[in-house]
């Protein structure tokens, strides 16, 4: 699933329902243009082809009178399986661009605690391997054939990989020490993301 998709079901399921609208207008005060690679476009058009694959239901909004504004969606059944199960995913997998990593990071705060503990730690891991295989890659770099300057792709890419090691190291740790309030604890209402109740 892509970082807009995930990103559209979590605004939709923050607000109980939202109009197409309401969705670009709240990404994009996000910045999710820059940071998740979200284009107004495709907001539309994620809202079209999860409604079209039963993840939403449009629903008439009596208060927004006539107009575009007047339909809604709001999430189905299985539009919020299909959140929690790739905001799991997007939590735990390798993600090369890190859209997908930084929208779940947006939403991860509603899912319980041991749960977003258990799939950072998968996320860790990947990165770690990574970060090995881009630091073999910049000292091997002439020797596996590579022009020499090439070498200095090797240490940026390492670099990179090297931070986010420890990024993530660090929100762990973080999120062990009770950092941020997450489902499940306490109020709900407290929790970004949650639905209305």
């Amino acid at each position: 699933m892509s970082a807009t998709r995930l990103l559209v079901l979590g605004v939709v399921r923050m607000y109980g329902k939202a109009h197409g609208y309401q969705v670009r207008r709240e990404l994009l005060s996000w910045a999710a243009d820059k940071w998740g690679n979200v284009q107004p476009g495709s907001i539309y058009h994620a809202l079209k082809k999860m409604t079209a694959d039963g993840l939403l239901e449009q629903v008439e909004d009596a208060e927004a009178g006539s107009g575009p504004d007047r339909v809604a969606y709001r999430l189905t059944e299985d539009g919020e399986t299909e959140f929690v199960v790739q905001l799991g995913r997007a939590l735990s997998s390798d993600d090369a661009t890190g859209y997908s990593l930084s929208a779940a990071i947006t939403f991860m705060p509603t899912l319980p605690r041991p749960q977003v503990l258990a799939l950072l730690k998968q996320q860790l891991a990947n990165m770690e391997a990574h970060a090995q295989s881009t630091h073999y890659a910049r000292e091997h770099a002439v020797d596996l054939g590579k022009p020499p300057h090439v070498s200095e792709l090797y240490r940026l890419w390492s670099a990179h990989a090297e931070a986010n090691v420890s990024w993530m190291r660090d929100l762990i740790g973080r999120l062990e020490a009770g950092d941020y309030v997450m489902a499940g604890e306490g109020d709900d209402e407290a929790v970004f993301g949650t639905p209305p109740k």
